[in-house]
């Protein structure tokens, strides 16, 4: 028993025990002390934090919450296990429902063209931070936070730590989104088979240059091409020196849009997306969208982006195991893992607690990984000064159609699944992290080398060149839909890759005219540019100091470059960056 609690009388001391706060702190005890660990707080500042839950939830005690996201380890944990812990220490319900992303996303849909209140908080991508500030839907959290949500709001919620809060933000420089996972789309490479003197030698004596984690798309398809034809085998085992999937299913756009376009240098420069042309080829001028097409100023289909399509096809065809071009992203994720593949140009982060499985092929007998990730190789338009490739970023959203006291309840449980009390443990459950204090934790430090470079790179200074879809795109649910069924076509041969960009750019230009046509998306919805010829757009970037939209280059194949992983690693800072 509490030393304090030797000096009250029996009678007060019973009241005290069967009071409800006293009961919620208990509860809050329980939870620090066997699950809440490791913590960036010590149990006494996650006591402080629970307190503050327990004071700020007492209105709401009995009411039932209904929140979604995603299904993900994070978001199972948070489900199964944060969900209950809240319940206990505050009194309030939460049945946090896990769904498809495209359902989280129809359904989000559904509740802003409806206002009927369906999910009071939403775990939605950051890749809708162009829709929510444009439909006016979103609760802009800065506002809020200051407003209506004051009183609900965690005076130790600490936004300044969160990593992804550039992706959040608005035009408007309001925050509309706040973090609550995070994962990037890195290369991946067979660590122990680079490694390997006799295949270093036979590189170096065909291509010039030595074995290493591509710095360019020439190195990739040269590694590609190496591990496919020449080694061909290993150890017994047929070996391929790529991985991709080409179904036309609507995973494939994913693939695209996250953003297999920005690594070739489609777009101009610009964190965390191009100014005023992204990723997606989308020119905006203020925060107007203008155009998708060169002929509007956009990058669509233009040569960077025509460029990557048809690479993505090349090396589809050449140097990916023959089934390959019949998978989707879920069946496509667990093959590196079998143990044939030498390098994937991107892989998601997300995948690496299923990667460091004890019995794997790529894993060692010691519990450390035969291979590593590392940033990923760009093509040849990416100049220095562009994102190079994409970060997912889920992340708590408030709608307007939600009632005030629903979602001051909601947004109560929102917090509690990125405080500082629960953070570390859910970034070392699900691997995703928000918060640049658990990045740096002693606890990451020690775990590291059974992470194949994860650590390391979300504590380089490359992270940031690492983002989501922008504010460039005005509605994504519509936008992003259009890419799987025109890169589809590419894939499947239906049309050459020029003609399948031609059919996207225009396709995204149409729903663009339509949004402008509507004016339901106010002051910041598109507004056309006039159509003009290619020539005219191209005089315009170089004359305005811009990049997209590239002309055609000469050479689309420079000399391949690769870097050596692990001088790569110890160029990077070994200290957490000094806060503002």
């Amino acid at each position: 028993m509490n030393r304090a609690l030797r000096f009250i009388g029996a009678s007060a001391l019973a009241i005290l025990v069967s009071s409800p706060a006293f009961a919620d702190m208990e509860a809050a005890r329980r939870w620090v002390e066997t699950e809440f660990q490791p913590s960036t707080l010590s149990k006494e500042e996650q006591m402080k934090e629970m307190e503050w839950f327990i004071k700020a939830a007492e209105p709401f005690k009995g009411m039932e919450i209904n929140v979604v996201s995603e299904t993900i380890t994070t978001h199972e944990y948070e489900s199964k296990t944060l969900a209950k812990a809240f319940t206990e220490i505050t009194g309030i319900k939460v049945r946090h429902d896990l769904l498809q992303e495209g359902d989280v996303v129809e359904k989000i849909q559904t509740q802003m063209q409806s206002g009927k209140n369906i999910y009071d908080a939403w775990v939605n991508d950051s890749d809708l931070i162009g829709t929510h500030f444009r439909y006016k839907q979103a609760i802009p959290l800065s506002d809020w936070m200051t407003g209506d949500g004051k009183d609900v709001t965690l005076p130790t919620l600490d936004v300044k730590d969160f990593i992804g809060i550039s992706f959040t933000t608005a035009p408007d420089g309001k925050i509309y989104q706040l973090p609550d996972q995070q994962f990037a789309n890195l290369y991946w490479f067979r660590y122990d088979w680079f490694q390997r003197p006799d295949l270093k030698k036979k590189f170096k004596d065909k291509y010039g240059y030595d074995l290493g984690v591509p710095v360019n798309w020439s190195a990739y398809e040269d590694i590609a091409n190496f591990f496919t034809n020449d080694v061909k085998e290993i150890d017994g085992v047929r070996v391929y020196g790529h991985m991709d999937y080409g179904k036309k299913d609507p995973s494939l756009g994913w693939r695209f849009t996250d953003a297999w376009l920005s690594m070739a240098g489609n777009g101009d420069k610009g964190i965390p997306n191009g100014k005023p042309v992204d990723e997606w080829g989308i020119r905006m001028e203020g925060c107007n969208p203008v155009g998708s097409s060169v002929e509007r100023g956009g990058d669509t289909n233009g040569p960077a982006s025509v460029y990557a399509v048809a690479k993505y096809v090349d090396w589809l065809k050449k140097y990916a195991p023959p089934q390959a071009a019949g998978m989707t992203f879920s069946e496509a994720g667990p093959v590196p893992a079998q143990g044939n593949i030498a390098q994937q140009i991107f892989w998601y982060t997300a995948f690496t607690a299923d990667m460091v499985k004890p019995g794997l092929a790529v894993m060692n007998k010691d519990g450390t990984p035969k291979w590593r990730m590392a940033p990923s190789p760009h093509g040849a338009y990416w100049k220095d000064g562009m994102k190079l490739g994409y970060q997912d970023a889920g992340s708590w959203t408030l709608l307007k159609s939600t009632p005030l006291e629903r979602r001051k309840a909601a947004w109560l449980y929102a917090q509690f699944t990125v405080s500082k009390t629960v953070s570390l443990k859910k970034s070392h459950v699900g691997l995703t992290f928000i918060r640049e204090s658990d990045i740096w934790d002693k606890s990451f430090t020690k775990r590291a080398p059974e992470l194949g470079g994860l650590i390391e790179f979300y504590r380089s200074p490359a992270r940031v060149q690492w983002t989501p879809t922008g504010v460039n795109v005005p509605d994504y649910p519509k936008l992003a839909q259009l890419w799987w069924q025109n890169i589809g076509d590419a894939s499947s041969g239906e049309k050459t890759p020029q003609q399948a960009m031609n059919a996207l750019a225009a396709a995204q230009d149409s729903v663009l005219e339509r949004l402008e046509k509507s004016k339901v998306q106010g002051e910041c919805g598109p507004r056309l540019h006039k159509k003009q010829s290619a020539e005219y757009w191209f005089d315009k970037a170089q004359k305005d100091g811009n990049i997209a939209p590239q002309r055609k280059l000469a050479n689309e194949k420079p000399k391949g470059e690769t870097v050596d992983y692990d001088a790569l690693i110890k160029s990077w800072p070994a200290k957490p960056p000094t806060r503002s």
